[in-house]
């Protein structure tokens, strides 16, 4: 077993290994006394590995109750948060008891914030089972839903007890899903190890999961030990998301999925900030390359236009300028703050740097 320690406000455990769904249990009670354990999951996930689950937990003496919603990202919504937090109430969960996110990125950023909200806030544990998740999101405390304004325009830092991460959930994810959070993979690669980004070249990740998922995480683990509220370095983690949150926006929520908005918005700033003369030439052309072989999307027909002016609600803009996070090379980035007005002049290579 493979294990890394989060030091953050509530310091906790992220713990990887195949077959560890089946000893969840085991591993909760070490940090949370058996009482009740609400999980949270979408249909899809808790149709495959619910029962699973709620044995694990029964057998180390818990008493669970479940909460399902629809799967997808439009469910990601403060009427599926009020939905939560009634059913938390309806359970009798106290806050000796605690929350499970059992599932992708939308459950564990849904089950957080409701975590976090209900009786101003009870515990909560990560089980993440899409690579996406596992890679990113269900680390770091950020939680949180959409508007229809934006992507995660409402939530809370509200910390995990600890992270579950059992790589074989992945053999039932739709291979459209994981090329999705290979999505996030290369972002990690493409802003802070150069040996990781190379070491994606030949499409064969699935090889090598449990070692990607570990380099993953430990980047993200110092990060977020540096900034965990998001205020200096923790935007870096942000790469790619300004044009890719835009990009779902467009399409309200239905068109590409969140790894793949994020492959399209990495290649599009760092193409523009190539032509501004602040990126190597040819990176771009790197995580094209990269991107592809795994199968994700490069490119949109969504305009600079509509992207632009969909950036302007993104939660990186503080007094009418956008910290923008653009590569100098693979592996080195930085923050750049541009005034909203300048990100169209950006894109459409108008802007130098």
């Amino acid at each position: 077993m493979r294990s890394i320690h989060i030091k953050a406000s509530r310091e906790y455990d992220v713990l990887v290994e195949r077959g560890l769904l089946d000893r969840a249990g085991e591993f909760l009670s070490k940090v949370s006394a058996p009482g009740m354990a609400a999980v949270v999951s979408d249909e899809t996930v808790f149709a495959l590995y619910g029962e699973r689950t709620v044995r694990a937990l029964e057998k180390a003496g818990y008493r669970v109750c479940a909460f399902t919603f629809p799967a997808g990202e439009e469910s990601k919504n403060l009427s599926s948060i009020a939905a939560m937090l009634e059913a938390f109430a309806q359970f009798g969960l106290t806050r000796t008891d605690f929350a499970v996110a059992f599932g992708g990125g939308v459950t564990g950023d849904m089950a957080g914030f409701a975590a976090a909200s209900y009786l101003r806030g009870i515990p909560f544990v990560q089980i993440p089972t899409s690579l996406l998740a596992q890679v990113d999101s269900s680390v770091g405390g950020k939680t949180g839903v959409d508007l229809p304004q934006g992507k995660n325009l409402v939530g809370a830092f509200w910390q995990p007890r600890l992270v579950l991460i059992d790589p074989d959930t992945l053999t039932t994810l739709p291979p459209r899903y994981f090329a999705d959070g290979m999505g996030e993979v290369v972002k990690y690669g493409c802003i802070r190890s150069r040996a990781l980004f190379d070491s994606l070249r030949d499409g064969q990740a699935w090889e090598r999961l449990e070692d990607i998922i570990y380099q993953c995480v430990d980047i993200k683990r110092q990060v977020v030990e540096n900034d965990e509220r998001d205020k200096g370095e923790r935007m870096i983690l942000n790469f790619g998301h300004t044009l890719g949150h835009s990009l779902e926006k467009a399409y309200h929520f239905q068109g590409p999925s969140h790894g793949e908005a994020v492959g399209v918005g990495m290649v599009r700033i760092v193409r523009a900030s190539e032509a501004a003369g602040f990126t190597a030439r040819g990176t771009a052309d790197e995580i094209v390359s990269v991107l592809q072989a795994y199968g994700l999307p490069v490119s949109d027909p969504i305009s600079d236009q509509i992207l632009a002016a969909g950036a302007v609600n993104d939660k990186k803009s503080l007094n009418g300028k956008l910290n923008l996070v653009l590569l100098k090379e693979i592996g080195r980035c930085a923050v750049v703050p541009i005034s909203q007005a300048d990100l169209l002049p950006l894109l459409e290579g108008r802007l130098s740097l």
